[in-house]
């Protein structure tokens, strides 16, 4: 009971440890202090996630029944790491240029951006993974059972159920909590990523340890160990040509195939060199975790009893030589094999069953709007946290259903074979401009139907799923339909036998099927484009729309990627065009960004999708459908050269139909300005005027009424003073004359001073975050504080919600100090965007009269301040944001 107890603390310690790493490993990208994390080796050691529990333990179990079979496992991956030049360096090239998050976004990318067919990768993969899981969980709870049955002498079948649920909720709160702190799937798992690599290391080191114990512990050297090997039933295992060739095939399709083996190789993918130290160095991992896989196989037969299961001869032999350390640092090779593959698999699958599945039904039951109000992020990551634990959960279901007693190997085959048809549609669409959507469907469809009834679903036994009646006689009777003999192929291995008719049949069904169809505009523009990704550059759809559509995609894209990361996307192309503020025109080039952007959250079916919605369907141009034809280079390049000078004199005549209207509109500015000047001068001149005849020429005034007209002349020419005041102040400000009398403050301060010079009506509520507030600038206070109190008093005049309210939020952003001053009302009109820091300019109702001038004095204060001052489109109410280069900053801790 001692040992296990230490077992179970031992592994506490462990999954506690991995936690402190990954979080450590977090919070350095974050700061900026990862680039360790981004190293070639890092990236090796992480597609070690392809050694599972099934090679820890399996290995030596398919070893012992199996012979040199085990070596297929690991003969497929190195085939593909040698051949990386002419595959996985295409993909990881797609990958990147795309932002695809999975496997299921690259194939329905490949096909014209069909959420269709992500949807059955999805379904595919999520029901493929299961047996794999189900293994993990066996592996890890046949491990405790092992330590268990030495001190106790006996297995309690009930312990070892309840072990894999419990290892389950684990391996299912340890997923949630690093792998979905991001809704950016195409933005990395720092943290994730290196627990891998530790990981990696762990199972490596252990199983090494082990062999060298059986060798040099239980077999006095290599020459013994040799002659045991020589006598065990090991040698006398003949080679199947067929079931050889069958699982090479299968492994080298399901390393590149496995949700996980994607995920690690292409989404997390830093650098493209990294490959090529990959390409040699991870089939060096392989050959080293494998090397003593028959050493201990061989000597497990021979000391172990007869029946012993052989997948846990790895722990068995040390704990049978009475060393327990050795057995626990075996256990925990075993645990760190099986934790990893649970994690990263379930972060695939959950990215993916967000963005292909939940997030194109909470599209349609929000009335396909796609700028309703609502956080879509927290929609997308509580849908791929619940499809965390839904995945994991599938997992244990799949492990009691089957009983928990099949061996370690012949489950991670069923899941091998089940993923393997993603292989045509995926080679395919990376080699074949030819093939289509339709082609695609077929082909999966038919692979999925024949893995799942001539293997998935007889792993789990006669009577289960499918009757005794169907493995004897077939459906119906009909004998070429049973399901270890299709067609009347008798005598074949069963895995052979599904690898066999499941590709077959799909790749014939993807060929027939896009033949037969012909594909749209949008898949042979794909299809150019992942072809022949190293010789051509993404071209841009034809999108098209206007400026108030860019609010509606900037409204989008926040709720999307978060405000942050959406203004500064839209200030960047907007800065780019030549345009100020956050509203960048909707050219082709913007919107193919932003669509590469949003694919990284929500996938790129969904992303073209919702903008779709925005701007209409997109159509593929002159330009698209010439980069998928072969016309000649010349005349590509001349018809492109054409095409971008016909959307450029597009582009310029919107700009000027644009600056014109702004310039109409100053016009009409310039000739109401002497109206409205002398208006704001005659209004107050007159009645200063008719209140100072009143009481020049009326001598039976009484001392109230004197009082009273001469509170009004007082009052009126205070307005006339603040009028002149503004005129001369904006004045100077324009004419660059202005002395700044910089000095060291607290940014708290400055806006104490603005609410308190605004406190006279107290019908607007100020809301702020004084703990953000304590920030130390050099800069000019009194004119700071001058544009700090035009936005409070402009949010009193103008902000219309029935329970006012004014939220102040300050911080630092790249070494600035950004401040963002946002009331609750309805906003500016878009038509008025360009007219708001225009002298005398008065939009929508106000509460009081004002000149109009605050706005254009702020422009002007910010500019000689040398920052910047702008209206925030796309938010609940008016958004003013105020951001100003920092000299000096002391922050409090």
């Amino acid at each position: 009971m001692a040992t296990l107890n230490l077992l179970i603390a031992v592994s506490i310690v462990y999954v506690v440890f991995l936690f402190g790493v990954a979080f450590a490993a977090d919070r350095a990208a974050r700061q900026g202090r990862g680039a360790w994390l981004r190293s070639p080796l890092i990236y090796t050691l992480s597609l070690s996630i392809y050694c599972t529990a099934w090679t820890f333990y399996g290995a030596v179990g398919f070893a012992a029944r199996s012979g040199l079979e085990y070596l297929t496992i690991y003969l497929g991956p190195t085939l593909v790491m040698i051949g990386w030049w002419w595959s996985l360096r295409k993909l990881v090239r797609i990958g990147r240029a795309q932002r695809i998050t999975s496997i299921a976004d690259m194939i329905s990318s490949r096909y014209g951006k069909s959420n269709l067919l992500a949807v059955i990768v999805t379904l595919i993969a999520v029901i493929g993974t299961t047996p794999y899981i189900a293994l993990q969980l066996q592996s890890v709870s046949l491990s405790f059972a092992a330590f268990a049955e030495t001190e106790r002498g006996f297995v309690d079948a009930g312990a070892v159920q309840a072990t894999a649920l419990y290892v389950a909720l684990g391996l299912a709160v340890f997923t949630i909590l690093f792998g979905t702190r991001n809704l950016d799937a195409n933005e990395r798992h720092h943290g994730v990523v290196i627990a891998i690599a530790l990981e990696a290391v762990v199972k490596l080191l252990a199983l090494l340890a082990v062999g060298v114990f059986v060798v040099w512990g239980l077999s006095d050297g290599i020459a013994h160990t040799m002659a045991r090997i020589d006598a065990s039933p090991i040698a006398d295992w003949e080679v199947s040509p067929s079931r050889w060739t069958g699982l090479t095939l299968v492994s080298a399709a399901a390393f590149l195939c496995l949700p996980r083996m994607f995920q690690v190789m292409v989404v997390e993918n830093e650098d493209e060199g990294h490959l090529r130290t990959a390409s040699w160095a991870f089939p060096v991992y392989l050959m080293l975790i494998s090397l003593f896989v028959v050493p201990i196989a061989a000597v497990g037969l021979e000391v172990m009893p007869t029946g012993a299961n052989p997948d846990l001869f790895v722990l068995k032999l040390p704990l049978l030589a009475g060393q327990e350390g050795l057995a626990i640092l075996s256990f925990l090779g075993g645990f760190s094999s099986a934790t990893s593959m649970v994690i990263v698999a379930a972060i695939a699958l959950s990215t993916m069953v967000s963005n292909h599945i939940v997030m194109p039904i909470w599209l349609r039951a929000t009335g396909g709007a796609a700028t309703v109000s609502g956080d879509v992020r927290q929609v997308a990551l509580l849908a791929r946290r619940l499809s965390i634990a839904g995945i994991v959960l599938l997992g244990y279901v799949y492990f009691r259903l089957s009983g928990g007693g099949t061996a370690l190997a012949a489950i991670g085959l069923v899941a091998f074979v089940g993923v393997a048809q993603f292989l045509p549609a995926l080679m395919g669409g990376l080699f074949w401009r030819g093939g289509t959507r339709t082609g695609a469907l077929a082909g999966l469809c038919t692979g999925f139907v024949v893995w799942l009834y001539c293997l998935f679903l007889p792993s789990f036994g006669p009577g289960v799923v499918l009757p005794q009646s169907v493995f004897d006689a077939g459906p119906l009777g009909l004998s070429w339909l049973r399901p270890y003999a299709l067609f009347g192929a008798e005598g074949m291995d069963r895995v052979v036998h599904a690898v066999m008719w499941s590709l077959l049949l799909n790749t014939a069904a993807f060929v027939i099927g896009s033949i037969l169809s012909f594909p749209s505009p949008m898949e042979r523009l794909q299809g150019a484009q992942f072809v022949n990704v190293f010789e051509h550059s993404r071209t841009a759809g034809s999108w098209s729309g206007g400026m108030a559509q860019s609010e509606d995609l900037l409204i989008m894209s926040q709720r999307i990627m978060g405000a942050r990361e959406a203004q500064a996307l839209f200030a960047d192309m907007a800065q780019r065009q030549g345009l100020s503020g956050y509203l960048p025109e909707p050219s082709p080039e913007f919107l193919e960004r932003l669509e590469r952007e949003l694919s990284g959250s929500v996938g790129a079916a969904t992303a073209h999708a919702m903008i779709s919605q925005i701007i209409g369907r997109a159509t593929v141009s002159v330009e698209d459908l010439l980069a998928v034809a072969d016309e000649t280079a010349q005349i590509m390049e001349y018809s492109s050269q054409l095409e971008a000078k016909s959307e450029e004199q597009a582009r310029t005549a919107r700009q000027l139909r644009e600056a014109n209207t702004l310039l109409t509109q100053l016009s009409l500015q310039k000739d109401e300005f002497l109206s409205q000047v002398s208006h704001e001068l005659r209004t107050p001149m007159t009645s200063i005027r008719a209140f100072s005849e009143i009481l020049r020429d009326t001598n039976e005034l009484g001392p109230e009424a004197q009082q009273k007209y001469s509170s009004i002349i007082h009052d009126e020419s205070r307005r006339l003073t603040r009028l002149l005041d503004d005129l001369l102040d904006l004045s100077v400000l324009e004419s660059g004359k202005v002395t700044l009398n910089t000095q060291n403050g607290r940014l708290g301060d400055m806006l104490d001073r603005a609410v308190a010079a605004t406190s006279g009506d107290p019908g607007l509520r100020i809301v702020r975050e004084t703990a953000q507030e304590d920030v130390w600038l050099t800069t000019d206070h009194d004119r700071l504080a001058q544009v700090f109190i035009n936005l409070i008093a402009n949010a009193r005049k103008y902000c219309d919600a029935p329970d006012p309210h004014l939220t102040i939020q300050p911080r630092l952003q790249g070494g600035r100090l950004v401040v963002d001053f946002s009331d609750n009302g309805s906003g500016i009109a878009m038509a008025d965007h360009g007219l708001i820091f225009e002298k005398f300019s008065r939009i929508g109702e106000t509460k009081t009269s004002g000149a109009g001038l605050g706005l254009a004095i702020c422009r002007e204060i910010m500019a000689r301040l040398g920052g910047t001052i702008s209206y925030l489109p796309g938010q609940k109410g008016a958004t003013f944001r105020v951001v100003l280069p920092l000299q000096t900053r002391l922050a409090a801790q």
